[in-house]
């Protein structure tokens, strides 16, 4: 077994790269600073035909794995971007998967090649405010009335929804009773006339909204429901594991970018007439960071590879995410250190990407959750929840 960078992992990184190269730090602080979304970077990627990496060719995508995926978004993040350039273009990537794998082939010709031109941006709209990680009790509902399901529930923390034109809306379609059973999942229009969108103040990423939704009354042709009714937490369950790697391989990239600033501070600031960087106390995070980063990849790159050969890989991809969001933090921790007191200054940019870096610590599954999940399922032990 290799992971040594095939021809192909070159040429995204140097081709997406280039891309990326067309917005520098002052774009992102920009972006931040204004809490506006980076329309023009997320045209520049769909005009150069990458958000459909993942996507089948015979819909306009590049047919390529997950593991591609995960280089570009790495690229994407280590440029500097980082979760804010991430999560612009984040659910295009592997979002619809159910819809690829579950979908009609009428369905996917409507769905897919309009979010891979950048015609349509998409919103992931699961996660509701008394549920959190308890997916199968969401209270959302989608009544049937004819040709068409009747909406109505909140949904919250759901990213892009201010400027997303679509959404895939997992939605309860039986009783409660029925849990996971009963769920169904939808990919269709945002009618802000009976969606509320109400955009959430929060810590970091200011560039990319996270809202809360409030349905009332929102009606869904039939033709946009996924699949047959009741097996939307399943195909859900599709996106997880792709989503966990991407969301590793995003972290491991904007950690790469504090690392790259805090050693070039460390290279050029001069303190008692000698360059910080030459000091043990700032060289040895720095270094413990390096090799945290990249010991993160080689398990993401794992994950990526037995996904992509449809082989399982649940255990491997949340422990991509918990180690790749905690060595991210790590970083850019102490990234922010080795600056001192600018590291606390927007000018330098490593405040951002701390801030940032809690994104893939906290979601789309807690740290806590995924150590359950390897004791449980890996370890054997009892269900401690």
């Amino acid at each position: 077994m290799s992971f040594s960078k095939t021809e192909t992992h070159r040429e995204i990184e140097d081709a997406v790269g280039r891309i990326c190269q067309r917005f520098d730090d002052a774009y992102w602080l920009e972006r931040d600073m204004r809490a506006e979304f980076p329309h023009d970077f997320h045209r520049a990627v769909a005009e150069a035909g990458w958000l459909g990496i993942a996507m089948p060719a015979d819909y306009g995508g590049a047919a390529l794995g997950i593991t591609e995926a995960a280089v570009m978004m790495r690229t994407v993040s280590e440029s500097g971007a980082g979760m804010s350039g991430a999560s612009a273009i984040h659910m295009n990537i592997f979002g619809l998967q159910p819809v690829v794998v579950f979908g009609t082939h009428a369905q996917k010709q409507r769905m897919l090649p309009p979010l891979i031109r950048g015609e349509d941006k998409a919103c992931f709209a699961v996660t509701e405010p008394d549920v959190g990680l308890n997916t199968t009790r969401i209270k959302t509902s989608a009544v049937r009335k004819g040709d068409r399901y009747v909406v109505r529930g909140q949904k919250i923390w759901i990213s892009t929804a201010q400027v997303a034109s679509k959404m895939l809306l997992l939605a309860r379609t039986g009783t409660p009773e029925a849990g996971h059973r009963g769920l169904s999942l939808f990919y269709t229009d945002i009618d802000r006339s009976k969606v509320e969108i109400r955009a959430i103040h929060k810590h970091g990423r200011h560039a990319v909204d996270s809202n809360m939704l409030f349905f009332d009354g929102l009606e869904i042709p039939e033709d946009d429901l996924i699949g047959t009714e009741g097996s939307g937490f399943k195909q859900l369950m599709h996106g997880f594991n792709p989503e966990r790697i991407l969301l590793a391989s995003e972290a491991i990239g904007l950690g790469h970018a504090a690392l790259r600033r805090a050693c070039q501070y460390a290279r050029e600031r001069v303190v008692f007439d000698r360059p910080i960087g030459q000091n043990q106390g700032i060289q040895h995070p720095l270094a413990q960071s390096w090799m945290n980063l990249e010991a993160a990849w080689l398990m993401t790159l794992e994950a990526a590879r037995l996904y992509d050969a449809g082989e399982e890989c649940g255990a491997e991809a949340n422990a991509a995410k918990y180690l790749a969001a905690e060595a991210a933090y790590a970083s850019c921790q102490a990234a922010v250190m080795t600056h001192g007191g600018m590291g606390y200054s927007a000018e330098y940019h490593v405040e951002r990407y701390l801030r940032e870096c809690l994104i893939p610590r906290i979601a789309p599954v807690s740290p806590q959750m995924i150590m359950n999940f390897i004791g449980e399922k890996v370890l054997g032990l009892p269900k401690s929840y």
